[in-house]
């Protein structure tokens, strides 16, 4: 099965477009796991299992774990996910970019040492620091567009000669060039709405994940709005610290589940007015 058939799978299943977005930081854990020596893994579990039946995805955030020394807690995570949900794909937030024969080494992280049924790369080394990852045709190759982040303006709005703004020419290149798999989607954060209505109508039905909401600020009606396909899927809404640190206390895992829930019924309330 291919991610596109998984993700297709899990929106149905699951009805629900949020992908929750694994950040661990240890800083934030509740008090009990402050002194385990597998505190990032115990955590992540626990949040797993929590909101597994709100979500349609998992994304791990890779530098989160690479920070603590905790790759081998990553991959064990993954392996865990892929055991109990194995419905629910694994996108790993990696954000690589790099020349061809690098790329090539991140692709085999992502898809082999962690089985990682996608990745978000970053496309502005052009075309050779992405086509490594086609080599995973069945796999997910998520790419960099129209970021959440107030300092994405900085590059991504520029225009080109024709007037095209840099980051309408990476989701064209997405849509036309790099797509030959049907593998690819695009990053395009919830803090522009705009942006992500006019990614839209370049891309067609291709997969959109979406961060911003939650701790960003991002608007979930307009967002839903601008992303959503005619079938009312497409996107993976993704919310990572509203719901990780919703509560540091015995409830934590209560609390997650809660906001997960609550995030999960806000999405589809905005399809229902939609569809």
């Amino acid at each position: 099965m291919t991610f596109t058939e998984q993700l297709q799978n899990a929106w149905a299943q699951q009805n629900s477009l949020l992908t929750l977005g694994l950040d661990p930081d240890p800083r934030r854990f509740p008090p009990h796991l402050h002194h385990s020596k597998t505190a990032i893994f115990d955590f992540c579990t626990g949040i797993v299992d929590a909101c597994a039946p709100y979500v349609s995805a998992f994304k791990p955030q890779i530098a989160y774990f690479a920070s603590s020394q905790a790759e081998s807690q990553l991959e064990t995570l993954c392996a865990y996910i892929k055991d109990k949900y194995p419905n629910l794909p694994i996108i790993l937030d990696a954000k690589r970019g790099d020349i061809g024969s690098t790329a090539r080494h991140y692709a085999i992280e992502a898809f082999v040492r962690y089985g990682a049924d996608a990745v978000t790369v970053n496309p502005y080394m052009g075309t050779d620091s992405i086509e490594p990852y086609f080599e995973w045709p069945d796999k997910g190759v998520i790419i960099l567009c129209r970021t959440s982040n107030p300092g994405g303006s900085d590059l991504q709005f520029m225009t080109l000669a024709d007037g095209t703004p840099l980051y309408l020419h990476v989701a064209k290149l997405a849509a036309k060039k790099w797509n030959i798999h049907g593998q690819c989607g695009l990053v395009v954060g919830a803090t522009f709405p705009n942006e992500i209505a006019k990614v839209r109508e370049v891309v067609g039905d291709m997969p959109l994940l979406v961060p911003g909401i939650g701790a960003q600020g991002g608007d979930i009606p307009a967002t839903v709005k601008a992303g959503l396909t005619t079938q009312g899927t497409g996107m993976m809404i993704n919310s990572s610290r509203a719901i990780l640190y919703a509560s540091a206390k015995e409830d934590w895992q209560q609390a997650a589940a809660q906001v997960a829930q609550s995030t999960r019924d806000a999405i589809n309330a905005a399809r229902a007015a939609i569809y």
